[in-house]
Parts: C-alpha cells; sequence; structure tokens
C-alpha cells in the first residue's frame, strides 16, 4: 500500500515542546531538535552510503512481497540479488580490480539498509557477498581471487558458506566434515562421516547454490591440523555434482525467502588448489605450513576474518528497531482512545504507560546506532589494513560479541513491545511488525549465539583483569587484594546506603539531583562491571591448581554472572558512545535534549538491575526509588519529542510501508471528529441515557 504511505505533515504531530511540570504542557520556550543534524549522526560516518542505499530500496521491485509460498519468496529474492549486482551496490569491500571499492565500513552499512526492503533479501545478500564471497577473499589468496572472485561478485557463481553442521553450531572446532589429502592425486578428500556432520541451515544450499566454501578438518600425513576452508563445487544445471547431496530445510519460522539447505558429501574430491590457504597451506608431498604456528591462534584468526557478520547483524537489528518504533510512535500520537477530562478522546502517547513503553526503547535504539558506528568505524580500520595489528582484531572481535547480543535481543523486545503498544492494527500483516519479529528472531541465534558470545566477551574481560597482576610482586598483589576485601565489607555493610541517606535528607528530589547525574550514571554502570568481573575473577582465582573437569565445574558454576558482566560491559560501551555524541553537538535544543534521552538510557539500564545496586550497596533505597520516579520525568520532558525523535531515524515512506504510520490514521480520527460536530451542530444528536444517582 505505497500510495497510501505518506509522512506525516508537521500539522500532525504534537506540540514539539517540553512540558511544565504542574500541568504537562508545552513550554513555548523549551528546546527542539535540529532533526536533520540528528539524522546525520543517526546515520553514522557512512551517512552518504546508507542514504544512496535507501534511495535504491525504495523502488518496490526490492520489496518484500507478502502472501507468497516460500518457493516464490525465494526466486523473488534471488532476483532481487541480481538488481543489487545491476545496482553495483554489492562490491564495496572488495579490490578495485575485482571491481570493488575497498571500502569495508561503507559496504556494511549499505548493507544493513537493505533490512527496510526484506530481511530476508539482506540475509541472502549477506551469504553470498558477506559469507561465501568474502570466505575465498579472507581465507584464500591471489590465485583464488583471479579464478573465483569476479564471478563470485557478480553472481555468476551463487555460493553456500558451509560451516555450521546439524551436531555442531557455535563449537566450530568440533565439527565432523574431514578433508583428507591424497598426495598420489594431489587431492583432498571431503568426507561426512555421520548424519550429525552434514552441513546445516546453510543459505543457497536448498535450490540456487552452485559452490560452498566448506570448512572441515584438515588431515594429512595422517595429522589433524584442525579446521580450514575448501571452495567445493556443489551443483551443475542437472543438479548436484556426484558424491554430494542434500535436503530443504523447508518453511522456517521467518526468512523465507532464503533457500536453507543441508549438504553432505561422499568421498568428494578437489583439487589441492582449493584449499583456501592464506592461514595454512599443503604441498604437493602433503607437509603442513601455516604462518601462525600455534594451532588455537589459528583457528581463532580464521574465525575473525569473518566477523564481519556479526558486525552487520548489530547495525541491521538496531535498523528494525528503528522501524518499529517509527511505526508504533507514529500510530501512537494519532491513534485516540477514551474520553479524557476534557470529553475528547486522549492520544495514546500521552498516556504514561504508553511514553514508559516506547520511549526508553528510542533512548536504547541511539545508543545502539552511536556505539554501532564506533564498531563499523573499528572494522573499517582493522580489515581495510589501516589498523590492521593483532591487537586491534581482537579488540574488534570483542568489541562485536559484546554489541550484537545486545541489539539482537533488545531488536526482538522493541518489535513485540511495538505490535502491542499499535493494538490489533499491529498484529495486521500489512503493518510489517509481525513479519519483521519472525525474521529477526533467528538474528539472536546465527553468527554465534548471543550467550555465546557473551561468553568469549567475559573470559576476555576476565583476561584484562588478571594481567593488572602480571610483573607484580607478593606484597602489591596482597595489598591490593586486601583493597577488593575493604570494598565488598564496605558496600556489603550497607555503609554506602547510610551515607546517601544521610545525604539525600529524605528527600527523593534531592536524591535525583545529586545522585542521578550523567557522571552518576557512568559510575554506577561501570562499577557494576569492574565489581561482577572481580567478583567471578575471584572466585576462579584457584582453578589453575584444579584438575580439569574440577576446574570446568568450578567456571560452569560462575558461567551465569560472568555473562551478565559480558553484558554490563555492552551496556557500558553504549552509554559512552551515546554520552560521546551528546558532547559532539553544539546546536544547544540538540544537545539538551539528546542529553535528556541519554540519561533515559542510562537511568533505564540502572533500574532493569536495580536489585543488583541494592544488594551491592551501590544505592540506598532511597534513591533507587528515585531512579523510577526520575526516568518517568524524562519520559514526561521527552514526550513532545517523540516524533521528532523517530523522524530523525531518516526513514522514507517507501521504507516504512505501513498503513497505520502513513496519516491514514489521523484522516480516519478527522473524520470522525468532523461527523461528531457536525451531528452536535445539527441538533439532532441523540440525548445520552441519564443514568439514576447513587444512593
Amino acid at each position: 500500500m505505497a500510495d497510501t504511505a505518506v509522512r506525516p505533515q508537521e500539522s500532525d504531530r504534537v506540540p514539539q515542546a517540553a512540558p511544565t511540570a504542574a500541568t504537562g504542557a508545552a513550554r513555548p520556550d523549551a528546546p527542539r531538535i535540529d532533526i536533520d543534524l540528528v539524522t546525520d549522526k543517526l546515520l553514522g560516518t557512512w551517512a552518504d552510503v546508507r542514504r544512496t542505499a535507501r534511495e535504491m530500496i525504495k523502488d518496490p521491485a526490492f520489496w518484500r512481497e507478502d502472501g507468497l509460498s516460500h518457493h516464490d519468496h525465494r526466486e523473488r529474492v534471488f532476483q532481487q540479488l541480481k538488481k543489487l549486482v545491476a545496482h553495483n551496490s554489492i562490491a564495496r569491500a572488495f579490490p578495485e580490480e575485482y571491481g570493488g571499492e575497498s571500502n569495508n565500513g561503507g559496504n556494511l552499512a549499505s548493507f544493513e539498509e537493505l533490512v527496510f526492503a526484506d530481511p530476508s533479501l539482506q540475509i541472502k545478500a549477506g551469504v553470498q557477498w558477506g559469507l561465501f564471497t568474502s570466505a575465498i577473499y579472507q581465507l584464500g589468496t591471489k590465485k583464488h581471487w583471479d579464478k573465483w572472485l569476479r564471478g563470485s561478485i557478480e553472481l555468476d557463481i551463487p555460493g553456500a558458506f558451509a560451516m555450521t553442521e546439524t551436531g555442531h553450531g557455535s563449537d566450530v572446532a568440533s565439527i565432523g566434515t574431514t578433508a583428507t589429502y591424497d598426495p598420489e592425486t594431489e587431492e583432498f578428500v571431503i568426507h561426512t562421516p555421520f548424519r550429525g556432520a552434514w552441513k546445516d541451515y546453510l543459505g543457497n544450499a536448498a535450490v540456487h547454490g552452485r559452490a560452498a566454501t566448506v570448512f572441515a578438518q584438515l588431515i594429512t600425513n595422517g595429522v589433524n591440523y584442525g579446521v580450514h576452508c575448501f571452495f567445493v563445487p556443489i551443483r551443475d544445471d542437472n543438479g548436484f555434482l556426484p558424491g554430494i547431496g542434500g535436503e530443504d530445510d523447508g518453511v522456517k519460522g521467518g526468512l523465507n525467502g532464503i533457500d536453507n539447505g543441508r549438504l553432505h558429501f561422499d568421498h568428494v574430491r578437489v583439487p589441492r588448489e582449493n584449499l583456501l590457504n592464506r592461514y595454512g597451506d599443503v604441498a604437493a608431498d602433503g607437509s603442513y605450513t601455516s604462518p601462525i604456528a600455534s594451532p588455537g591462534r589459528r583457528f581463532f584468526t580464521m574465525l575473525g576474518a569473518l566477523v564481519q557478520g556479526r558486525v552487520s547483524l548489530d547495525g541491521s537489528a538496531t535498523n528494525a528497531s528503528a522501524l518499529a518504533l517509527n511505526i508504533a510512535v507514529t500510530y501512537g500520537n494519532q491513534r485516540r482512545q477514551f474520553a479524557g477530562a476534557t470529553g475528547t478522546e486522549t492520544v495514546l502517547l500521552d498516556y504514561g504507560k504508553h511514553q514508559r513503553r516506547l520511549l526508553p526503547l528510542i533512548a536504547t535504539t541511539y545508543a545502539q546506532a552511536f556505539a554501532h558506528d564506533e564498531l563499523l568505524q573499528k572494522f573499517h580500520g582493522v580489515f581495510g589494513g589501516e589498523t590492521d595489528t593483532e591487537q586491534n582484531r581482537e579488540d574488534l572481535e570483542t568489541l562485536a560479541a559484546a554489541l550484537k547480543p545486545l541489539s539482537t535481543w533488545n531488536a526482538l523486545d522493541t518489535i513485540q513491545e511495538a505490535r502491542e503498544a499499535c493494538g490489533g492494527a499491529g498484529f495486521l500483516g500489512e503493518n510489517r511488525l509481525v513479519s519483521l519479529h519472525q525474521d529477526l528472531d533467528v538474528y539472536v541465534t546465527f553468527e554465534g549465539d548471543n550467550n555465546v558470545l557473551l561468553q568469549l566477551v567475559g573470559k576476555r574481560l576476565l583476561a584484562d583483569y588478571g594481567k593488572q597482576f602480571k610483573g607484580k610482586d607478593t606484597k602489591e598483589i596482597a595489598a591490593f587484594v586486601v583493597g577488593q576485601t575493604a570494598g565488598k565489607v564496605f558496600h556489603g555493610a550497607g555503609l554506602r546506603q547510610l551515607g546517601q541517606a544521610v545525604g539525600d535528607m529524605g528527600q527523593v528530589a534531592r536524591s535525583v539531583e545529586r545522585g542521578l547525574r550523567a557522571k552518576d550514571q557512568h559510575e554506577l554502570l561501570a562499577d557494576r562491571v569492574q565489581q561482577m568481573v572481580a567478583d567471578v575473577a575471584g572466585r576462579l582465582r584457584n582453578a589453575s591448581k584444579l584438575g580439569p573437569e574440577a576446574a570446568a565445574a568450578l567456571f560452569n558454576e560462575n558461567q551465569v554472572e560472568l555473562l551478565e558482566a559480558a553484558r554490563a560491559h555492552g551496556e557500558l560501551l553504549q552509554w559512552e558512545a551515546f554520552t560521546d555524541i551528546v558532547a559532539s553537538i553544539e546546536d544547544p535544543g540538540t544537545k539538551e535534549v539528546l542529553g535528556w534521552l541519554r540519561d533515559l538510557f542510562g537511568l533505564s539500564v540502572i533500574e532493569k538491575h536495580l536489585a543488583w545496586y541494592l544488594i551491592h550497596g551501590r544505592l540506598s533505597g532511597q534513591r533507587a526509588s528515585a531512579v523510577t520516579r526520575y526516568i518517568d520525568r524524562l519520559c514526561l520532558r521527552l514526550r513532545p519529542h517523540a516524533q521528532d525523535l523517530v523522524d530523525a531515524f531518516g526513514h522514507a515512506p517507501e521504507h516504512v510501508r505501513a498503513p497505520i504510520a502513513s496519516g491514514a490514521e489521523r484522516a480516519r480520527q478527522d473524520e470522525a471528529a468532523a461527523h461528531y460536530a457536525a451531528l452536535l451542530a445539527s441538533g439532532e444528536a441523540p440525548a445520552k441515557e441519564k443514568k439514576p444517582a447513587q444512593r
């Protein structure tokens, strides 16, 4: 219904000014945001690339078409891939020699925008160019690029990325598929030894793929050198090639425009040169060499070369959240329900609960967008070579593993809340929220299950914590431990609570004023990360003295808290990114409103973890109560800016495509109001039934 998807006019909006404390009415002198300025900040470093992508997908040929069978949806998406090639929108990350621009950050920025067209298109494109083609580029060498890269870029070689197995998902190191070298023929023999080793959930595997980048255990001269990647042809015009079989995964919970399927191999032979050998090679005689001596580091380096999937999902999930909020807020600003004190029905967004359910989600989505741009900058520097060091690669992997879980989980929460906030209208397929939730569901488990990713972050936090002790003598370590113990006693004994209660003098307003400003938010968020890591590290201190089973059991006992520490670390990173953006803005009104929005994000995170802050003595009961009250005040203060804040996401009507966010609801409300006004003016309005007075 693109013809009805018009942007709300200025007259459709509520007054854009902050309310007074007493009445909630708009103050004429209140600040307003510069929408264009905020849009630039949200679009980030590659704003121009994002705008180009958004202009491209205004074409209805790129849009999801509801009601198709999954077979027809797959074919529509495959044709859309060809249109992306025709628009030259997918080769930015690759070298100019092969038709690219060597623009890694811009490539992902453009890719993330496809979620507005159809998430199936985005992920299908990600399989073809972000996984299959990137594996050739990142794990192969020039001989592989010359042979297959241009064909993969131009879609002459549709491909699958065959890493995940039915029996092993996130645990890639344990996959069962083998690639055994035969020196007599100078070939690798790719084999699936049991059912659990079938490659599974692979986009392009069921129908369209002609080749696959297959991850397998490399075995040569009787030695298993771990997981490596191989280019393996799988189909021609007549179907599967000899020795290759597979199945269609069929209908899924979402993303049904992608032909996910399974592959298995029965002693399939490929030339020795089909080993993508940037990080490990096999000579004609079967001898193995690698520029990375450590098997563990080699394995993680190979996987790290493919980190862009996690980076792009962080941005894509943020875009999906922004779209859902645009729909829900626009509808909430027009839809009226229940007569208020004046007798006129009340706009949904004027209800306190409606503000509480949507405005903190806007704040979170802003925080995600700003943190994602920093992640994208780091990715661009590492993959473009400007800042490609081992330390920066490790930092990039940790940052992606910290942010992707938060944004993908939040996307599901945000889309669901937006759906409920739109009532029955939100459940209609035409308004996109239901299908968006279905399609985004799998984002939390592919490219790394979120909990597994957070465990990687937690281990990095523990490692960094342990580095504090390197090179220190026994006396220094003892002093540090005493300090930690003193800290725990201080907080656990409630002395911090007592100090706060006395300082606040029993007044909630004073508690807010003194304890919930930006510096206090940062201290609370950072302190939680530090304390949680220190507590887990303390409990794991003796793990090295235990046997393997006992050490594993001890780690398992502390796994949940370690994951929470990692999640807290990601939230801190988002808050800091938001704060940096606020500091960079010169326009006074924009700076003030985004400062409120940043506070709303920070305090919402603190409110979510209030139990921890109370248990550990970081907040008094009085100040904890003030957190919730101040959030309510911030929501009231931000309510007049809600439409501007979602308009700043920069969506055109062609990106939204939801009738309830098109102005149609405003037209219905105006029609109803005109009807009742005319009826009243005519003198023919029926009298209301008078009820007897209650005794």
